[in-house]
């Protein structure tokens, strides 16, 4: 299974999805995470997010090689940001493209909820009254 990680400044759900896309593919499952502009009923204005960067990629090079053990994927993209980022901007994305739809469904489940799990990256979220470092998985 071929798999592309990249951890930058931006990213976007088209080059993911050009990386696994192949006629071999029958389906390409995407999901894409954004920043929403609100949280416990507080706007948030942006986030950060920091990482340990060579932690970060081994995980999600882990990440990567355990769906290609449990599923039948043909490629998978993990792509995450770093640094300040507004309301609407996209800061994740996961791509994964199998032979059938089954297989590219849960391995794509799969990797946003270890991602949310192990890869060690924080973010900080920005309200009116102050600012606050939060867990990735509530």
């Amino acid at each position: 299974m071929e798999h592309w990680i990249s951890i930058a400044d931006s990213i976007t759900v088209q080059e993911a999805i050009d990386f696994v896309q192949s006629p071999a593919s029958g389906g390409i499952v995407t999901f894409t995470g954004t920043v929403r502009n609100q949280t416990q009923q507080k706007s948030v204005h942006k986030l950060f997010f920091e990482c340990y960067e060579p932690m970060a990629v081994l995980e999600l090079e882990k990440i990567a090689k355990a769906a290609g053990e449990k599923w039948p994927v043909q490629r998978m993209a993990l792509l995450h940001v770093k640094g300040e980022k507004l309301p609407g901007e996209v800061v994740v994305v996961i791509a994964v493209a199998a032979a059938h739809r089954a297989a590219a469904f849960e391995a794509c489940q799969f990797a946003i909820d270890t991602l949310k799990e192990t890869v060690p990256i924080w973010k900080k979220e920005f309200f009116d009254d102050g600012e606050v470092w939060v867990a990735a998985h509530p």
